[in-house]
């Protein structure tokens, strides 16, 4: 587990090439997910699908926030819809949002998981299942511990697995519970997940 990034090494980490991002985010997740998105160029390649925690008796409004502070498309995911590359994906509220095989999105109104819908190990778990092992899972802040079985899904598979370091997140419950379940590629700060991002986006190109 490397909790630096690029860090101070000579020989920078080998990072495996994926073909999508997926990311969880709870309670301090809209600041978090800024920090790490904003870094993203024009023309970044990679899908990215983001789970947030937020109320579902409201219209979520996450896309127009994210829209005007990035550089890469941002949208709320469609039920059926193909995952387009370069496209920053939140997940409806009210809604579980889910992979499938031929990389469409589907919803779901399933029981809600750690008292959440959408849920984040339902994403991170069937993304594991589509994208095999060229999958990266980020898990930011969150007070629950939703999102620790879907990283340990990821890692089964072979992905690449990101946890905020749990002494910087507003709420540390949902990084230590991924903690206790695996032991994560990359434990790090915000910043250096942003820088991660790009990396991963590069190599993959």
């Amino acid at each position: 587990m490397r909790t630096t990034f690029p860090g101070a090494d000579p020989e920078p980490p080998a990072l495996p090439r994926v073909d999508a991002i997926v990311v969880g985010a709870s309670a301090g997740g809209v600041e978090a997910l800024l920090k790490i998105f904003r870094p993203l160029p024009k023309g970044f390649s990679l899908p990215i699908i983001a789970v947030l925690h937020l109320p579902d008796e409201r219209r979520s409004l996450l896309a127009e926030v994210f829209s005007s502070h990035l550089a890469v498309p941002v949208k709320e995911a469609d039920d059926k819809e193909t995952i387009s590359p370069g496209t920053l994906y939140f997940a409806a509220p009210g809604y579980h949002l889910s992979v499938e095989a031929d990389f469409t999105l589907s919803f779901s109104q399933e029981e809600r998981v750690y008292h959440s819908r959408p849920s984040i190990d339902i994403l991170f778990e069937s993304a594991a299942d589509a994208y095999d092992g060229r999958l990266a899972g980020v898990l930011l802040t969150g007070a629950n511990n939703d999102g620790a079985q879907g990283m340990a899904r990821i890692k089964e598979y072979g992905g690449l697995t990101v946890v905020q370091d749990p002494a910087q997140a507003l709420a540390r419950t949902m990084p230590d519970a991924a903690l206790a379940l695996h032991t994560p590629d990359f434990l790090l700060p915000l910043p250096d997940i942003g820088l991660l991002l790009v990396e991963l986006e590069r190599i993959a190109c």
